[in-house]
């Protein structure tokens, strides 16, 4: 029986290298492994390329930049609807030093899907005639336009959930499950941030959104 090993938050991003592209879930402050953002935030990796649904301060993310650790950021919401946030992203995209690349939320979560499922790419009509299409291939089916979109895969993936057994197998609550189980299939190294850990057999198979073959390290944080 394969049992994940069970780290501190430290310990487990402690190997993360410079260059790194890295996943972290989550949804508007839902689902975020708020302690491994921290902990990668201490460990101090640089020239990160982070692949997130959005970045902000209330979910740490935007402490990554303001430690000045990321090179690029692909996200949906890369930088909060207010212009009274002012992120540290934000700031540094305006100054020329961090790259953006802000994808549309059905279509990044789609391109981390094709990653993980191992396809080639998609076509999808969101985006055309904007600046989304710019540098994509356009293809007309059944006289409809659609861009082709390349997949999302990362070296590692910061997920969070809300139970795991000894084997990885992973259960969410709530909003937790928007970006989580789709990233757990799109990185090589999968590190989640779980609140309960279980003997194996304890959880409800018709339950679990991530089977343990996906996970390679948990951390036990107690739910904020």
């Amino acid at each position: 029986m394969i049992v994940v090993p069970v780290l501190t938050p430290d310990e487990a991003v402690a190997d993360i290298p410079n260059g790194a592209s890295i996943m972290i879930g989550g949804f508007a402050g839902g689902g975020q492994p708020f302690e491994l953002v921290r902990a990668l935030a201490r460990h101090g990796a640089r020239d990160l390329t982070i692949i997130t649904n959005n970045i902000s301060v209330h979910d740490n993310t935007d402490l990554l930049a303001q430690h000045g650790l990321i090179r690029k950021a692909i996200a949906s919401f890369p930088v909060p609807a207010s212009e009274a946030a002012n992120t540290a992203l934000e700031r540094q995209f305006k100054a020329g030093l961090i790259e953006v690349e802000s994808v549309p939320q059905g279509t990044l979560v789609e391109r981390i899907r094709a990653g993980g499922a191992g396809l080639g790419g998609f076509y999808t009509p969101t985006g055309v005639g904007t600046r989304a299409a710019e540098g994509k291939e356009v293809r007309v089916i059944d006289g409809r336009e659609y861009l082709f979109e390349l997949p999302l895969r990362a070296d590692y993936a910061l997920i969070r959930a809300a139970q795991a057994d000894t084997m990885g197998n992973l259960v969410y609550r709530g909003t937790a499950r928007n970006f989580n189980p789709v990233m757990a299939t799109a990185a090589d190294i999968v590190i989640c941030q779980v609140e309960e850990l279980v003997p194996a057999g304890v959880l409800d198979p018709e339950r679990i959104g991530t089977p343990g073959i996906f996970v390679d390290r948990l951390c036990i944080v107690a739910r904020e």
